[in-house]
């Protein structure tokens, strides 16, 4: 059974003169522990799936399927992390991350030991009771990171989480989400338009068009599991693959400004 479906998905915006179509008969499959990347031009819908994976918007046509089930609302088997770590600033670190929980039933001594687990797989550690104004941008994206993965969603969706970073902090962040899912086999669908970050995460990248939205070509890697960001680029493979997905996004690009 696949993780995440979508079979035949279109959606349009109202707008004048006439309703905008973000996506236009969208089918895709995830399986289960997949990690998938979205890469595409600005506008083309990529963000669009993952709101409706999560469940906070309904296709206009078509299926949305999350374990089998057909998406109607938000659950706790789909987690998000988005580009802003949106903690609330009046929680200490460990109260953000224990934030979900905290909602319903929950045994305290339990979820506060697996919310420390997290903060120190992200390199928290001694950080639990800082407030989120001490936190360098970096430190506050690992805090987001760990509380969307402290309920053991699923699948967790990620919306171009480590775009607001700088260069060496990104590729920080990158190693530790790869390292955080091969330890969780959790489903990752992950939303960039950074060529070099999707090569690096992905198993599959699904490039997409715009005006509407289609995903036009699926490229599979074939550099394993197990990569090293600082000598990835000596894979055989690496070059003619980054040139080929390069060329196809930017004819996406040129073709949804034209």
């Amino acid at each position: 059974m696949s993780a995440i479906t979508l079979e035949n998905v279109s959606l349009s915006f109202a707008a004048k003169p006439q309703p905008f179509t973000v996506l236009d008969d969208i089918s895709l499959s995830l399986e289960k522990g997949e990690f998938v990347v979205l890469l595409g031009p600005s506008g083309c819908g990529k963000s669009t799936i993952l709101n409706l994976v999560a469940g906070f918007n309904k296709p206009d046509r078509g299926r949305v399927a999350a374990g089998g089930k057909t998406v109607k609302l938000p659950g706790p088997d789909r987690g998000m992390i988005f580009q802003q770590p949106n903690l609330f600033p009046w929680l200490s670190v460990l109260e953000n991350v224990t934030f979900g929980p905290r909602l319903g039933k929950y045994h305290k001594n339990e979820v506060n030991a697996q919310a420390l687990d997290w903060l120190t797989r992200v390199g928290l550690k001694g950080f639990e009771h800082h407030a989120p104004w001490q936190l360098s941008g970096g430190m506050k994206q690992r805090v987001a990171l760990a509380r969307a993965w402290l309920p053991e969603p699923e699948v967790l969706l990620l919306d171009e989480p480590f775009g607001a970073l700088d260069a060496q902090t990104r590729l920080m962040m990158q190693e530790l989400l790869r390292d955080a899912w091969l330890a969780t086999g959790t489903t990752l669908l992950f939303v960039t338009h950074d060529v070099e970050e999707a090569l690096f995460l992905a198993d599959r990248i699904l490039i997409m068009s715009a005006k509407p939205g289609k995903i036009v070509e699926e490229v599979i890697l074939p550099f394993g599991h197990e990569r090293d960001i600082e000598t990835l680029a000596e894979h055989p493979a690496y070059s003619g693959i980054k040139h080929h997905v390069l060329h196809r996004v930017r004819q996406e690009a040129k073709r949804h400004l034209g």
